[in-house]
């Protein structure tokens, strides 16, 4: 199976598993698309930013000591955007709706990222 449809199996279990989920998407560190389950078609925007902030978000725990990447996450007035690192050449990043278990998300966002990684990494 190739990698596009095993990084969408498990965004599609992160939706499975968390009702607040309402999308995601999976690229590459440069902007590239590689999966996408969001129901706009604005997977190819949303990767380029996801790359964009995840480098600017490791970038500033560089510069003041924090330790290595966890997540991002954004809230919203109508929902979140999570981002977090898969691995070191994925981005998968998450819309929530309002109202969400927060809690739930960064749980079940880490472990997709995790498995996403390892899809990577035995592709690779």
């Amino acid at each position: 199976m190739e990698l596009r449809q095993e990084v969408l199996e498990e965004m599609t279990l992160l939706r499975e598993r968390t009702p607040d989920v309402s999308g995601s998407v999976a690229c590459t560190v440069d902007g590239l698309q590689i999966a996408c389950d969001l129901r706009e078609q604005t997977g190819e925007q949303a990767a380029a930013l996801s790359a964009a902030l995840l480098a600017m978000s490791r970038r500033m725990l560089i510069i003041t000591g924090q330790g290595a990447l966890e997540e991002t996450l954004i809230s919203g007035t109508a929902g979140f955007v999570a981002f977090y690192a898969a691995g070191p050449t994925i981005v998968l990043t998450v819309l929530a709706g309002p109202g969400a278990n927060v809690g739930l998300l960064r749980l079940e966002g880490r472990k997709t990222a995790a498995g996403v990684a390892a899809v990577a990494a035995r592709k690779h």
